[in-house]
């Protein structure tokens, strides 16, 4: 068991790390938010507690003065709780490409760094500065984690979106950035790690999320050629849901019958079709990158989604008599029960061939 206290845990980064963690029981998460910032003495027993420390709380944007105080201020804090209790975890800073920038906030991510380097080298403790580019993903705040969150807010509102500067992004996926977060405690890295993403300019990424969205609301899932282009796809499906879901098909009725479309791919991948008796449910997992589509053939079921880490549960009522499509969201476990009174059809489509090597399907009950 590793025990890893993290800054910032209600964050977008705080999150995604979290659920990183999440599947793995060797590794203990301690939550450190503003109420244990604010209480010296609870902040001091988790360090500790505390093999590592992850420190990402801070402010991007606002304020100049907020941001450098609150900045430096929280490093401040954590530096006095190793001090007061001769704590020597290994600290990790989630720093930034922006520290180069004679900017208030890179000047409180340098400064930040040189702070917590200053305590390590005094201290014998290892530290890891992790740099990074944009950092994107589901669940980003649009207008202030990333371009990225704030163009697929915009496509899945119905707006039009709008380049201030088309500048170069390097952008990292959020699970990428938690992967690199572990993988540096785990191999004990010090000094300075430099997380590379995937460099194209905003009208470039703005394109590619416009033709994600022109692509699915026309019931067409697009090519996803690369990996940052599943990525990318995922995290504006992300902003759809629940409102957009379910999504009905077009029933085609004739003399002989009906007919509806209810896959529509230029990406491949894999269709199965499922019995469920009376009163049982399937599901309960959920994935990291798998794009997972429910299309109900036959009976009636109810389909239940819930966001990782949270206690929220969306329910939808969906039937054979009409053809509707769910596509689950990654990091929301799902399950389909059979609510009816003979057995469901359920049509199920997924994004690649399943890999049981690597079939990213991770158990997780629906109800907590």
């Amino acid at each position: 068991m590793k025990t890893i206290a993290v800054t910032g845990v209600e964050g977008f980064l705080g999150w995604h790390l979290r659920v990183h963690c999440h599947a793995r029981p060797e590794l203990k998460i301690l939550k450190i938010d503003r109420s244990i910032f604010a209480d010296p003495g609870r902040l001091q027993g988790i360090m500790c507690q505390a093999d590592a420390v992850v420190h990402l709380a801070g402010m991007n944007r606002g304020d100049e003065e907020e941001i450098e105080r609150i900045n430096i201020g929280l490093t401040r804090q954590l530096i006095a709780a190793f001090q007061q209790t001769n704590a020597r975890p290994q600290v990790l800073l989630a720093n930034s490409t922006h520290r180069d920038r004679e900017t208030v906030y890179g000047r409180s991510k340098r400064q930040s760094a040189d702070l917590l380097a200053g305590w390590a080298s005094e201290a014998g403790a290892i530290f890891t500065d992790l740099v990074l580019p944009n950092v994107y993903g589901e669940g980003g705040r649009p207008f202030y984690n990333s371009a990225v969150a704030t163009f697929c807010h915009q496509l899945a509102s119905g707006e039009e979106p709008k380049i201030i500067q088309d500048s170069q992004l390097e952008l990292v996926h959020a699970q990428t950035v938690a992967g690199a977060i572990i993988a540096a405690i785990e191999n004990r890295m010090s000094g300075e790690v430099r997380v590379q993403g995937d460099r194209l300019s905003v009208s470039e990424c703005l394109r590619k999320l416009q033709g994600f969205d022109r692509s699915y609301r026309g019931h067409l899932i697009p090519e996803l050629k690369t990996a940052v282009d599943l990525d990318l796809f995922n995290t504006y499906r992300s902003y759809l849901y629940p409102r957009y879901y379910p999504v009905t098909l077009q029933l085609h009725s004739d003399s002989r019958g009906h007919l509806f479309e209810a896959v529509k791919s230029l990406h491949g991948g894999q269709c199965f079709i499922s019995t469920t008796k009376p009163g049982i449910t399937r599901g309960n997992h959920y994935h990291t990158r798998k794009f997972e589509r429910f299309v109900v053939l036959n009976g009636d079921a109810v389909i239940r989604i819930r966001k990782l880490l949270t206690g929220d549960i969306v329910e939808f009522k969906v039937s054979g008599s009409v053809p509707q499509y769910i596509d689950m969201p990654t990091f929301c476990t799902h399950d389909i029960t059979n609510t009816g009174l003979s057995d469901l059809t359920t049509l199920f489509w997924a994004h690649e061939i399943f890999d049981p090597q690597r079939s990213d399907t991770i158990r997780e009950p629906v109800d907590i």
